[in-house]
């Protein structure tokens, strides 16, 4: 027994990689499986007739077959890219240059809290240059071709540049704070740092409606008319504690639509897309405006999102990825101290604090987080369901069934998959089911 333990230890890193390619061989097989059913579908089938025209079916299985090959493509990218991280030891590099740098500027090479934020500031500016081109490639090719990119190239250089600067700006000093807090909380430091995430995470819900999305689009309250008003007098009939309404503006940055909601006890916000609503959609030079929702079928699209409300769904939600944090947290903490890990990555004579959280929290962690993440889609299909049923009780059944129909043709959705593909995929049932389950007597 003690000669299979050494073995383990003594092959942790090439244990990674294999769990590491043996998932992305399997998220490879799924997508296998959605591209054959697309192969046997290319025509219209009888079942999506009442759902989409042949012009827009075949946009549709366009853009999904498109989407299906670049993330292949990415995600082996990708892999490879872990690959060398791994086997070069690159984290163990980064650590250095983080030392060298340090003891350049002047300041204490054995302040490992500053030592970890020069750390990964190095790394997240790695990892941006890498996926750089993938990005460019989806938005300037993949997203253009379907005609959803409305970007220009300055719009996304100015747009990629503020992220990273907000991006490092929250997560260099958050990184810090984890640290002190592993390397100061002894035995309970798993509990102390879990409760520091959970704050975290909520300042983070309450500031970045308020502060940070407003520096990346233009939020405006939505003009007094029809749509207001029946926005309100819904909010009203089930006592939602409603602050206030915004249109975000969308159209500059992509066609998709969406809609939510945010907020804490009594000042809720309603957050709707210009691409969402008929009226506000701003067309491209040359284009028809035949996209957008009308107002009924807006007011019955944010039924639905009030039912996720009324159900406590976000919060649920919320609850449910907080106990997956602890699990991660808690398993990081019975691994703090163990050397063949770090040693695996090139760490002979020291044990990082936050290098051990990336190893364990990503790489060890994974396949645990993927199960956890297969769980958590089966209980969102059943939220929106939910939700959906809300919007029925409400008197918006049929207006929600013509959204529903409206925002799969204007995303260009493909409306048939795969069900074990989309089992792991997919956090929102299909249109079709989600159709067939309001029509459904009570």
């Amino acid at each position: 027994m003690s000669n299979f333990v050494k073995f383990i230890e003594e092959n942790i890193l090439y244990e990674i990689l294999a769990v590491s390619w043996l998932l992305l061989l399997w998220k490879y097989y799924l997508n296998l499986r959605q591209r054959d059913l697309m192969m046997r579908l290319t025509d219209l089938p009888k079942s999506v007739e009442g759902l989409m025209t042949k012009d827009v079916y075949k946009k549709a299985h366009s853009y999904l077959l498109d989407r299906l090959k670049f993330n292949d493509f990415e995600s082996i990218f990708s892999e490879l890219c872990t690959m060398v991280y791994l086997l070069n030891l690159c984290y163990y590099r980064f650590w250095l240059w983080s030392i060298d740098i340090v003891k350049y500027c002047g300041f204490d090479d054995q302040n490992e809290i500053l030592l970890s934020g020069v750390c990964m500031f190095i790394i997240n500016v790695i990892y941006d240059i890498i996926i750089l081109p993938f990005k460019i490639y989806s938005t300037f090719v993949v997203e253009q071709k379907h005609g959803f990119n409305k970007e220009t190239p300055l719009f996304f250089v100015k747009d990629q540049l503020l992220r990273f600067v907000v991006c490092e700006t929250l997560a260099v000093p958050f990184l810090c704070a984890v640290t002190w807090i592993i390397k100061n909380g002894g035995g309970y430091c798993f509990l102390y740092l879990w409760i520091f995430l959970i704050v975290a995470a909520l300042f983070l819900m309450i500031i970045y409606p308020e502060l940070i999305a407003p520096l990346f689009d233009k939020y405006t309250p939505l003009p007094n008319g029809d749509l207001k008003r029946k926005i309100e007098e819904l909010a009203a009939s089930i006592n939602y504690p409603l602050y206030k309404i915004f249109i975000v503006e969308n159209s500059k940055r992509s066609s998709h639509s969406n809609a939510y909601l945010y907020g804490f006890h009594k000042h809720k916000r309603i957050v709707l897309y210009d691409t969402l609503v008929k009226e506000y959609y701003k067309p491209a030079e040359g284009e028809t405006n035949t996209k957008g929702c009308t107002t009924d079928e807006v007011v019955a699209v944010l039924a639905h999102e009030l039912g996720h409300w009324k159900y406590s769904h976000t919060l649920k939600g919320f609850i449910l990825g907080q106990v997956q944090l602890l699990m991660n947290i808690y398993l990081y903490a019975k691994l703090l101290d163990y050397k063949p890990i770090f040693e695996a990555f090139g760490f002979m004579d020291s044990q990082p604090t936050f290098i051990g959280f990336i190893i364990i929290t990503i790489y060890i962690s994974n396949p645990l987080n993927i199960l956890v993440q297969y769980i958590t889609n089966i209980l969102r299909r059943r939220f929106e369901f939910e939700a959906d049923k809300f919007a029925k009780i409400l008197g918006h059944g049929q207006t929600l069934k013509s959204s529903l129909i409206k925002l799969q043709e204007d995303n260009l959705g493909f409306p048939l998959y795969d069900k074990l593909y989309s089992s792991w995929h997919h956090s929102h049932p299909q249109v079709l089911e989600r159709i067939e389950a309001i029509d459904k007597e009570d």
